[in-house]
Parts: structure tokens; C-alpha cells; sequence
């Protein structure tokens, strides 16, 4: 089992992809929050990035059918944290306390997660 920088909950942005997939119509960079984490496949779910049309069978009578949006996996390594002090993409570091204690912190600002 891999270790990920990503942990469910976390805003982070796109690194890598065609330019309407990483950026918004102002030209910032497109953020999302984390929904699900698959640590053994490296693969992470984000509200709003990776978007794909699925067709969908309705299981029972009463259940919607058709074309439908959802989020698919993509790789952790193609995202980048943001920090919520900064608000900027940055990389993730370690600081560990004397009674053993681990937290992430930002390489810009020094801000805990």
C-alpha cells in the first residue's frame, strides 16, 4: 500500500492536461476538493476535475436513465495542494514534534494543514 500527499478533504489543482481542463474562463487555475482517496491505485477523485459522461441503464423502475456527468479518477501525482492560508499551489512537507507527532506544512508559507 502506497503512501499519497493527498488526503480526502483537501483543495488542490491540476498540474498537468489539455489548457481547458487546468484552466477557468478567468485563466486561474481550476481547484476542487477531494472526495474519495484510492491509495493502492495512486488515484484520486476531485469534485469538479476529470469530469465524464456516462450512459446509464435505469436497475429498477423509477431510476433516472441516460447521459449522465460524473468525476473519474486521476492520478495524485498530476495534482498539487493548495494551501488554505496562501491560497497558492504548493508542495508538502513534514514537521515532526518531540512527542512524535506528524503534520503536513506548506513549502511557501510554513502553514500546518
Amino acid at each position: 500500500m502506497s503512501k499519497l500527499h493527498i488526503k480526502t478533504g483537501d483543495t488542490v489543482t491540476l498540474l498537468t492536461g489539455d489548457k481547458k481542463d487546468r484552466k477557468t474562463d478567468g485563466g486561474k487555475m481550476k481547484t476542487g476538493k477531494v472526495l474519495q482517496v484510492a491509495p493502492k491505485e495512486g488515484k484520486v477523485i476531485v469534485e469538479g476535475l476529470n469530469k465524464v459522461k456516462k450512459h446509464v441503464k435505469p436497475k429498477k423502475a423509477g431510476d433516472p436513465s441516460g447521459i449522465i456527468e460524473t468525476e473519474s479518477a486521476i492520478y495524485a501525482c498530476k495534482l498539487q495542494l493548495v494551501c488554505p492560508k496562501c491560497g497558492k499551489a504548493t508542495r508538502v512537507g513534514t514537521k515532526v514534534y518531540e512527542d512524535g507527532r506528524k503534520d503536513r506544512v506548506c513549502k511557501k508559507c510554513g502553514e500546518t494543514f
